[in-house]
């Protein structure tokens, strides 16, 4: 016996809109949109509430004001943040032209970002260390404690710094011949100075003043959906990562050998010029 259906009759079973390459192409443009926003998004929370405490601080006499290196900073790394954005967003879009024309602020951003952070390391510190001078007793031994911390945190920022500078310069150099390595190591480069922001997150479960550990993690967390997608994708570590981990394990350990030994607060108050 033969059966047939009447065409007009027959139920079309739902398909999925994407297929799975084009699932694949999706992620693959908007996974760095995505991370460059959370960068911005940890930024905020970090920062926005402590600024807010300090203004609030200054206004009370209880504090000197935020000198202008620091203004200076905060204008450049918000600046180089948006840029990274925009810079996502019109690869995710397929501008790449606007994308090329765009990079040329990071060239002048990049280092500017350099210099305004070997200024205002010694600022902040010297800025911390001349108010204990003149701090009565009680907030005397509060300040010195946080001038502990500070030149601990200075391993920290140090480490950023160098870091900073040597993937951004491969990152620069790679731009043309190796995109895929160009983008990878730009977002490396731009997770280290976040752990700022991480640092005023009080209510985080944290292991300072002891160690820097938590801080690392939380930066590196910041940067999972990112790694988790490209070893999905590609199965396999993509060689940028390597680059970063050949740098930032030997660099870490250092950190963590030197960290609150009294061979580094010595140091790190001559480096400061105290």
């Amino acid at each position: 016996m033969t059966i047939t259906i009447d065409a007009s009759q027959a139920v079309a079973l739902p398909k999925d809109r994407l297929s799975g390459a084009a699932r694949t192409n999706l992620i693959d443009r908007w996974i760095y949109v995505f991370t460059a926003a959370s960068f911005i998004g940890i930024v905020l929370v970090g920062f926005v509430p402590d600024s807010l405490g300090k203004l609030a601080a200054i206004q009370a006499g209880q504090r000197p004001p935020f000198p202008l290196i620091l203004h200076v900073h905060a204008v450049l790394m918000g600046s180089f943040l948006l840029l990274l954005l925009g810079q996502s967003i019109l690869m995710a879009l397929g501008k790449r032209n606007w994308h090329m024309q765009l990079g040329i602020a990071a060239v002048v951003l990049f280092p500017a970002l350099v210099i305004a952070a070997i200024v205002l390391v010694p600022t902040m510190y010297r800025q911390v260390w001349i108010a204990a001078q003149s701090a009565p007793p009680p907030m005397k031994q509060s300040l010195q404690e946080n001038l502990s911390l500070l030149e601990d945190i200075l391993l920290i920022q140090l480490r950023v710094g160098i870091l900073f500078s040597i993937l951004m310069w491969i990152a620069l150099r790679s731009r043309t011949r190796d995109s895929g390595l160009h983008k990878r190591l730009i977002f490396l480069a731009s997770a280290l100075p976040i752990v700022a922001a991480f640092r005023r997150m009080e209510w985080l479960p944290n292991t300072l003043p002891h160690s820097a550990l938590t801080l690392d993690i939380y930066s590196l967390l910041a940067l999972s959906p990112m790694f988790i997608w490209d070893l999905t994708r590609n199965r396999g570590i993509h060689r940028a990562y390597l680059i970063f981990a050949a740098l930032f394990i030997p660099m870490s350990a250092v950190l963590y050998n030197l960290w609150d030994t009294p061979w580094w607060h010595a140091t790190a108050r001559r480096i400061m010029g105290i």
